[in-house]
């Protein structure tokens, strides 16, 4: 076992991507010789040179454009887009290109590539360095979407998105790059897109969650379990599209009740999507609503800290609405 930040999982598996398989070509802005605004690409540059880690314009469209165009000549492009809050102007050759190539062409062509962006709060970074984009692409077909929390899904699950036949959308939550540390192992493996993960067992109520809220999530189950007795069984998402709908479900036969926690604005959140599901195929099951917890539907995540503070749903919140849930 070897000891990882997030971020050290990220840089590490694209070196390692890289070296097996001369194809894959890393590109996007400052990820060359500077080794990207957070690092996650440092050291690329050295050893596989300017044509394999390449340098874009500040511009996001082309840098989708052009990963796309590659990807349709046998190349596996690794797009980065800095922030998550700049992807908008690539919005269109995602969903209306790169997720329905294969349709369009009734299969005889694949997209195989991969577009990694940092997102979401607690970082003090604003309107447009804070922002939680995912529920934009979970409603596109054609795209897997993921976003892993730890740095051994990192591993496992970058790994898998290198060799998917079609685009996967890599999302990083910018707050746990440093903050989160964990055994990575040292023997190859991978995690299958699609496969959650349990990271607490319980038996009262069920949480749902990935990102910064997973972690907080998992703080505030620990409290509840010392100072009330109430165990909380805490299920990381890990892949949001296609969502562990069967992990979801088995977790709801055994405790009735199930709160989901995200970062995103709560209208329109993929939790809602999740809470649909829940409703509609385990309502014999449930002993209470479906409950959501997320960020307040407001612009954006304020700058100033306490304003930060109050739009995320830390631990102390997630922990207030877990026991009312279980003492529903």
């Amino acid at each position: 076992m070897a000891t990882k930040t997030n971020l050290q999982a990220v840089r590490d598996t694209l070196m390692e991507i890289m070296e097996r398989d001369p194809s894959v070509v890393v590109m996007g802005e400052d990820v060359g010789p500077r080794g990207g605004v957070f690092r996650a690409t440092q050291g690329l540059y050295e050893k596989f040179g300017p044509e394999r880690v390449i340098d874009t314009p500040l511009a996001e469209l082309s840098i989708v454009a052009v990963g796309l165009g590659m990807a349709l000549n046998g190349y596996r492009p690794i797009c980065e887009i800095q922030f998550a809050d700049f992807i908008f102007p690539a919005f269109n050759q995602i969903v209306n290109e790169v997720a329905r190539y294969r349709y369009r062409s009734n299969g005889a062509w694949t997209v195989p590539m991969i577009i990694r962006a940092p997102y979401g709060g607690g970082v003090s970074g604003g309107l447009y360095h804070s922002q939680s984009v995912e529920a934009f692409f979970t409603h596109v077909p054609g795209l897997y979407v993921l976003a892993p929390s730890t740095p051994k899904d990192i591993v496992g699950l970058l790994r898998s998105a290198a060799q998917a036949p079609d685009p996967v959308l890599f999302f990083e939550h910018k707050r746990l790059y440093g903050l989160v540390k964990g055994e990575v192992p040292d023997e190859y493996y991978e995690i299958p897109i699609g496969e959650g993960d349990i990271k607490r067992a319980g038996d009262d109520i069920t949480v749902v969650s990935y990102g910064m809220t997973l972690h907080e999530a998992i703080k505030a189950a620990d409290k509840l379990a010392e100072t009330d007795g109430i165990q909380a069984e805490v299920i990381d998402l890990r892949t949001l599209f296609p969502p562990d709908l069967d992990l979801i479900y088995e977790s709801v036969r055994k405790t009735g009740k199930v709160l989901i926690v995200h970062e995103d604005n709560l209208t329109g959140g993929w939790g809602a999507e999740i809470a649909a599901r829940i409703a509609e195929d385990m309502f014999e099951w449930l002993d209470a609503p479906v409950m959501r917890l997320a960020g307040p539907d407001v612009p954006a995540v304020p700058y100033a800290p306490p304003f930060e503070k109050w739009f995320l749903p830390l631990a102390d919140k997630i922990e207030a609405k877990m026991r009312e849930l279980a003492e529903y």
